[in-house]
């Protein structure tokens, strides 16, 4: 993740930064109690989620809000404004994408019908900003940015939803085959789309239904394993994280803990008995 930038004024805060994974031009996180933006234009699409309180803005000359259940997404070069429509103002999360996530032909849809009520894709967008929070776990942010782009474009365009996905077994066989020869260095899910061959949501989709796991739990349960073993060798769990492709320490221990229940530390003293 690219350096964090927040300012805080009074009540407000913001934290800006550009993670590594493709496709994203800016992650913003931002909690105003009065500020309200004037009429401005984004050249990326804009995708909003308000965590508290609610926005109301006007894009094309109507009025639009943002209840908490919404996804909201705005297209690039649509001019539109925002301003609290709560008392207290509003907590919101959003991501900046480029073109190669969602394409212009889809502007047209995304200014006739930008607020989208979607429990399942409001879910996956949150998901999507907790894996992008913390470094380490950019294939994790890949795969969620890709299931989230392939929703927006069924919802955008409803046609597409009715293509029911295909099961493809060689597909998910050879991204198992390149996760377990890259455990430790990793791999990016536009490495893979370009080694396999196959579309990124077809990829990740063809994986989960094959094995009943995401690509990148697989991984993270692989480094865990193998972390599991260097630990009980006596190895610290500075070094341990380095040996198995962990980001750091934390990123390691955040792992570990979820999936074996205890810490590294905890979980070396728990052996000694």
């Amino acid at each position: 993740m690219a350096t964090e930038r927040t300012e805080r004024n009074g009540g407000d805060s913001v934290s800006a930064w550009r993670p590594r994974v493709p496709g994203v031009v800016e992650v913003f996180h931002a909690h105003f109690t009065e500020y309200a933006y004037p009429m401005h234009v984004h050249e990326a699409w804009t995708l909003l989620i308000v965590d508290d309180g609610a926005v109301r803005y006007d894009l094309d000359r109507h009025e639009h809000g943002t209840p908490h259940d919404t996804v909201s997404l705005l297209p690039p070069h649509v001019p539109h404004n925002g301003s609290p429509a709560t008392p207290g103002g509003f907590r919101k999360r959003v991501l900046y994408l480029d073109s190669s996530r969602l394409g212009e032909d889809l502007i047209g849809a995304a200014v006739d019908g930008p607020d989208l009520r979607d429990p399942v894709l409001r879910l996956r967008v949150g998901q999507l900003h907790s894996a992008l929070t913390q470094p380490g776990d950019e294939l994790e942010a890949e795969s969620r940015l890709t299931l989230v782009g392939e929703r927006l474009r069924a919802r955008l365009r409803p046609r597409d939803a009715d293509r029911a996905p295909r099961r493809d077994p060689d597909v998910a066989r050879r991204l198992r085959e390149l996760l377990d020869e890259r455990v430790v260095q990793g791999l990016s899910l536009d490495e893979a789309t370009g080694l396999v061959h196959a579309h990124p949501a077809h990829l990740v989709r063809a994986f989960s239904g094959a094995y009943g796991i995401a690509p990148h739990q697989y991984l993270m349960s692989r480094r865990v394993d193998r972390a599991r073993r260097l630990l009980l060798d006596g190895q610290p769990p500075s070094q341990v994280a380095t040996a198995t492709g962990f980001y750091d320490q934390a990123h390691l221990t955040r792992h570990f803990k979820k999936l074996v229940g205890v810490t590294p530390g905890r979980y070396v003293r728990t052996g000694k008995g």
